[in-house]
């Protein structure tokens, strides 16, 4: 496959671009993360959500600690072309390191956020 897709990318200045990953099926946004030039290859190559780790500055194959894959259905970029979709199956249920089915459990109520879905598992027992 010829790389001339990923040139067609508005990286940011660290060469990086938003992913927000939703849910096949439900249409739940699952979470977000970044994606460097090698991460969005991989993850078009495997078949399997690969994103950059800021925090560790290295790749992270989404599920390799945890087992809670993500098998990418499809792949979107937006207008801009500086946001990526992709459209997940998320194996396991669980797709946040709190133990949730997603990141974005944090409601605003009253002035404060509320922790609003429960923890499917426990984060010791999913990374030891």
């Amino acid at each position: 496959m010829s790389e001339n897709w990923l040139d067609q990318i508005t990286w940011t200045a660290d060469g990086l671009v938003p992913v927000i990953a939703q849910e096949a099926g439900t249409g739940t946004v699952l979470m977000f993360a970044w994606m460097n030039r090698e991460a969005l290859a991989k993850t078009a190559e495997l078949g399997e959500a690969v994103y950059w780790s800021r925090s560790r500055a290295k790749l992270w194959h989404k599920g390799e600690s945890s087992g809670h894959v993500q098998k990418v259905k499809e792949i979107r970029l937006d207008c801009d072309r500086d946001v990526i979709l992709l459209e997940v199956e998320q194996l396991g249920g669980i797709a946040c390191h709190t133990g949730r089915h997603n990141c974005f459990f944090h409601r605003l109520q009253n002035g404060e956020w509320v922790a609003v879905d429960p923890v499917l598992k426990d984060p010791k027992e999913i990374y030891g």
